[in-house]
């Protein structure tokens, strides 16, 4: 048994992926509409909330537990809520025997902000909340019993069908702060739902990989090529206030996958943001969600 614990637009993909291969997977979900949608999958469906332990009593016995939890502002909690104590809780109610703990985190952790490039070696030293929660993720986890069997995934920018980044800004014609020179790292989901798989057979835990498809693009070239390929105006930018900036992202850097490439074998099927955007907006539905941006 595979358990997904917030099993949504990254989750549900690996879960499609572990199916496919024979094994049964189990995916946490807050809500009994989503466990439905799961369940027509074929997943079975789990309804708790990782921010009350209580719910967590009756998880499945899994050998590879993936916890791959976003964060939803209207919920009222707190990022170290759901991402760290409840990481905690998670790890209490699993059963011992995991051989694999999953913990998908970002490249927001970084400290570089001038463009440099980052590898898991560089030193962290996030800007934003989000960033410092999963950065305490990361050292909950270590902290944890099952530190030994874990395996900790920063993903740069997640993109793919229903999720690109920032496309309602840029359909609305407003201008963009984003200064000239700056970065953006991505990795399309199903990328990165291949790396979640290979991070499972290949990695020796503890051990931490970069995901990213390694071509950091500029944001302005970026939103240039969205805007083509929706067939929008080009965007008009201008350079943002002083820390509106910093209020948005996670500084500019470049991410390297080096070890992603090296150790766990992960054969891109998006090289680069290119081709990813492509097929993404070849399959782009009306219910677009925002994809996180990085990073």
């Amino acid at each position: 048994m595979k358990l997904i614990i917030g099993c949504g637009y990254l989750g549900l993909r690996v879960a499609r992926r572990w199916m496919a291969a024979g094994h049964a997977v189990a995916g946490l979900v807050r809500s009994v509409s989503s466990a439905e949608s799961l369940a027509r999958e074929g997943i079975v469906p789990i309804v708790a909330d990782v921010t009350q332990p209580s719910t967590l009593r009756d998880l499945p016995a899994a050998d590879t537990l993936l916890y791959a939890v976003g964060y939803d502002p209207s919920s009222g909690a707190p990022r170290s809520a759901v991402y760290v104590d409840g990481l905690r809780a998670v790890l209490d109610a699993v059963a011992p025997k995991v051989r694999r703990v999953i913990l998908t985190s970002s490249t927001g952790v970084y400290a570089e902000h001038r463009g440099g490039w980052v590898d898991e070696s560089s030193p962290c030293q996030p800007l934003r909340e989000s960033g410092r929660a999963l950065l305490a993720a990361e050292e909950a986890l270590a902290a944890h019993r099952l530190g030994a069997v874990g395996i900790v995934l920063r993903l740069a920018g997640l993109y793919g069908p229903g999720r690109l980044l920032r496309r309602a800004e840029l359909a609305s014609g407003e201008p963009l702060p984003i200064a000239a020179g700056e970065h953006v790292n991505l990795i399309h989901v199903e990328d990165a739902a291949a790396a979640v798989l290979a991070a499972e057979a290949r990695a020796r835990p503890p051990r931490t990989y970069l995901i990213s498809d390694g071509h950091p693009v500029e944001r302005r070239a970026y939103f240039l090529d969205l805007a083509r390929l929706f067939g929008l105006p080009p965007p008009v930018f201008r350079d943002p206030l002083p820390g509106e900036a910093a209020g948005r992202r996670g500084g500019d850097k470049r991410v390297s996958n080096a070890r992603m490439i090296a150790e766990l074998q992960v054969k891109l099927v998006y090289p680069t943001y290119r081709e990813g955007l492509a097929a993404a907006v070849g399959q782009q539905t009306s219910s677009a969600q925002p994809a996180r941006e990085d990073r």
